[in-house]
């Protein structure tokens, strides 16, 4: 398929893109409701299994910074067909994993080849888009990837409750056997063979020094990365927080998760309808705002008043419904940005991304004491960072 006939089926490749992108979520959300069982299988902590979701974040952190130039050399395909196969072959071997070691380093690998559908998939939007356009595009791949979110925990309680655990991984296994034969026989190349780089180790490196120079890139790219890691604090914290403290059932911390979902795709559509209208940078601006003050309200809750679910549920919600606002806006102007080097400009702010991601889910892992505080706590601090890295692009 040539780029003019994707542009005539705007439709299908957002459909395709939002099912590579949610691969992510898919590989995060899934297995939350599975964490008390898996730490009871493998007779572990709740921070060892919480570090298997680390691994996945160091994963996604490490692969795209080599996907993101293989895209750029080799085209987009190639190389989301290779990351489609090994998150498959992994996904394979974490529901086989004989030891939490072995489930830890199968979720590493598994990162490795999902995180091609995140680099790719944003690249190819900024192969097809200008700034204002991308950030359209990226809110409704939101509102695709969004029901993500909502099903993958509703079907890990589901799977949880009538097998075991290892099901979880089978069903992703399977999920990237239906992507891969979507991406093989309904995309097509974004990058003709003209306008890809044939440079080497040092050109690639040269291209991600140029781009850690340029401060709106940067400030843009932390911004959305801050933010999106306070929201995987939040996925990190969640289960324990809700089942362990609170002792919602699987079930029912399925559809709490599911409820604050909905206000990321919330916020994610009623972005792109704002778009129309107003430019994503303001609408970034007064959603980081929105964010800290959302987020400080929460740290003061959880010091108060712990005990409070429907507070902590609503201020959840409001936090997620922020970064439906920011991630898009936030990518978009940052890839804005990119000129020959798309793909290692997405796997430059991918990295950074799911690097901090990682970083704030083992903080919280750390502090775990099975209160919302811990949590709370790294939320605050990222929002705060957050708002002053989207300052800083001025």
């Amino acid at each position: 398929m040539e780029p003019s006939r994707i542009h005539r089926g705007h439709l299908h490749f957002i459909l395709i893109l939002g099912a590579l992108i949610a691969f992510a979520p898919l590989a995060i959300d899934m297995y939350l409701p599975a964490f008390p069982a898996i730490a009871a299988h493998f007779g572990v902590s709740a921070g060892a299994v919480q570090g298997t979701l680390a691994a996945y974040f160091i994963g996604i952190a490490v692969g795209q910074s080599v996907v993101g130039p293989l895209a750029d050399r080799y085209g987009r395909l190639p190389s989301l067909l290779v990351g489609i196969s090994a998150f498959a072959l992994a996904s394979i071997g974490a529901a086989h994993a004989p030891s939490i070691e072995w489930l830890t380093a199968a979720r590493f690998v598994q990162a490795l080849g999902g995180c091609a559908g995140i680099v790719i998939s944003r690249a190819m939007v900024r192969d097809l888009f200008e700034e204002r356009e991308s950030a359209q595009v990226y809110s409704l791949l939101m509102l695709v990837m969004g029901v993500a979110p909502i099903l993958a925990p509703l079907l890990g309680g589901f799977l949880i409750g009538h097998f075991n655990w290892s099901f979880i991984f089978l069903f992703q296994a399977a999920f990237a056997g239906i992507c891969f034969v979507a991406v093989w026989r309904g995309l097509g190349e974004t990058l003709p063979p003209a306008s890809r780089t044939k440079r080497g180790l040092g050109s690639v490196l040269r291209a991600y020094f140029e781009l850690m120079h340029d401060r709106p890139y940067m400030a843009f790219t932390l911004a959305n990365a801050f933010i999106s890691a306070s929201m995987f604090a939040y996925i990190t914290g969640a289960s324990f927080v809700f089942i362990s403290y609170h002792h919602l059932s699987p079930e029912q911390f399925a559809l709490v998760f599911g409820f604050n979902a909905f206000g990321f795709i919330a916020g994610a559509q009623v972005n792109a309808w704002l778009l129309q209208r107003i430019s994503g940078r303001t609408i970034l601006g007064i959603a980081t705002s929105v964010h800290l003050v959302a987020a400080v309200l929460l740290l003061t809750l959880s010091f108060l008043a712990p005990a409070a679910l429907v507070p902590l549920i609503m201020l959840l919600f409001v936090l997620l419904g922020c970064g439906g606002f920011i991630g898009a806006n936030a990518v978009a102007a940052a890839m804005s940005r990119a000129q020959s080097n798309a793909g290692s400009a997405a796997a430059l702010n991918g990295i950074v991304q799911f690097g901090a991601a990682a970083c704030s889910g083992a903080i919280v892992g750390l502090l775990n004491d099975g209160t919302s505080l811990p949590m709370a706590m790294v939320i605050a601090g990222l929002s705060l960072a957050g708002t002053l890295s989207r300052l800083a692009a001025r």
